[in-house]
Formats: structure tokens, sequence, C-alpha cells
């Protein structure tokens, strides 16, 4: 059997009356079925609903997935957004708390993006809100453009650190990366490591140096260019064996039954 990969939902209105669902992007679920090689499983937005102990027994990985919507906030003592920055308070509800236990279980956990910067956030840190707005920093945002080439295409360079997990996987200290996001890390949550950043000294990379398992974030899409680019199909490779690896001991006990 294949290991089970939740994929954190949002929660997005659809259809004529405008009702919540709960929404994650088609290129988390492909990359998970093409090559993280797990059966992809929605984790919705449900906040206090949420059974994280029952996801987190469940699961043999998770996917903080990407959003437009920025995290609250309020649950790391920033000021309020500008009006008309999209929230996603459900989300914050489930992910913050879900993090917090898998990594404790030592569950692998890949963060991408918005699951980057909620990463950060669970364990202490705070956030940039608007990267663009700082001095000396480039403009990290979503090109305003029809085309996918150019909204998901290489963007700019990032630093790998030298003997670091990513410089292990990419055999580079350099690397390219696309750049689709507003907010960015400000103080480092205590226990992640820097993995890589970009030119402008934003963050692009971290890894939980204390979690038992697997755990690490990426402020890209890996997902985007998985096809095209080695370096995004090993990290999403990575995160698939350390999903099955965790997937072993229950089925040896599940045979032993």
């Amino acid at each position: 059997m294949k290991p089970l990969v939740g994929i954190s939902c949002c929660t997005k209105l659809f259809g004529t009356y405008g009702m919540p669902n709960h929404a994650a992007s088609d290129t988390y679920v492909r990359a998970t079925d093409l090559v993280v090689g797990a059966v992809p499983v929605l984790i919705p937005a449900n906040g206090e609903a949420a059974d994280i102990a029952t996801l987190i027994a469940r699961l043999d990985g998770i996917i903080l997935t990407g959003s437009r919507s920025n995290v609250q906030p309020a649950l790391y003592g920033g000021p309020p957004h500008a009006e008309g920055t999209p929230e996603d308070a459900g989300r914050d509800a489930t992910t913050l708390p879900l993090i917090r236990g898998a990594i404790a279980a030592g569950l692998p956990l890949l963060a991408i993006c918005r699951g980057f910067q909620e990463l950060n956030v669970a364990l202490g840190g705070s956030l940039h809100q608007r990267l663009q707005d700082l001095p000396g920093r480039i403009d990290h945002s979503t090109p305003l453009q029809p085309s996918p080439r150019v909204r998901v295409g290489k963007a700019h360079s990032v630093a790998v650190v030298s003997g670091s997990w990513l410089h292990r996987i990419a055999g580079a200290r350099e690397i390219a990366v696309n750049s689709l996001h507003n907010q960015g890390i400000d103080r480092l949550a205590a226990g992640l490591v820097v993995e890589a950043t970009a030119p402008d000294g934003t963050i692009e990379a971290v890894r939980v140096a204390t979690a038992p398992g697997f755990a690490v974030g990426v402020q890209w899409h890996p997902e985007y260019d998985y096809q095209t680019d080695a370096i995004s199909r090993r990290i999403l490779q990575a995160f698939g064996e350390a999903a099955a690896e965790r997937q072993r001991p229950a089925l040896r006990h599940a045979a032993a039954d």
C-alpha cells in the first residue's frame, strides 16, 4: 500500500451563492500522486473541529500548501493587515496545532509558501507582511500576468547553506526558484535553522533542527515545476521517502496482527 499524505486546504467561496468550500490546488494532488508516490488526502480547514490527533495517527506525511490568504497577524504579534488582505482563520486554526503535533510525533512535514510561513509562526516566529515595502528587499510577489510561464518561472536565485539538507538535495550552493509571495519570515522561530536565503536576505528554506522526523519548509513552489526542475523533483521525492519510511512500521504491525 502507498502512504497517505495529507494536503492542507483553504476556505474558498465558490459557486453562484459563494458557498464556502475546502480547496487545495491540483498541483499538490498531482505532485503527491506522481512524485511523492502517495495517496493524497485533503485536510479541511475546519479549525477547532479538526481532530489533530486522528490526523497525525492516520497520516504518513503532511504537505502544507501555498495560498493567496495570509496568516493572521494576531498569531505572531503583528499589526493588523492592510484593508482587503485575505485571511483564513479556519486554516490557521487547523494548520498551526497540526504543525506542532506533527513535529512532536515525527510525522514527515513539507511546508510550502504559506505553509512555510505557518511553520515559522507555529513555532513562535513572526512575519513581514509585505516584503516589497521594506527597504532593500526585492518584490517577491506573483506577477500579474496571464501566462503561467511568467507567473511560476524562475524569479531569482537563492544561496544554499553549505552542508545543509538542501545542499545535499541540490548538489549546489546556488539554485534558481520561482517566487509568489508577499509575506516572509521576520523573526526566525526557535528550533528552525536556515537552509537558503534570497539575494536580499529573505529566508527561503528552513529545517526543524529539533524534529525527530523529516520537517522542512521552502518559500517557493517545487510542485509547480517538478517535471522540468530536478531539484524540485528531488525535494518532493525526499519527502515521499520519509512518508514511506513512516508507513513501514505500521504495515509490519498490521501484518503481525
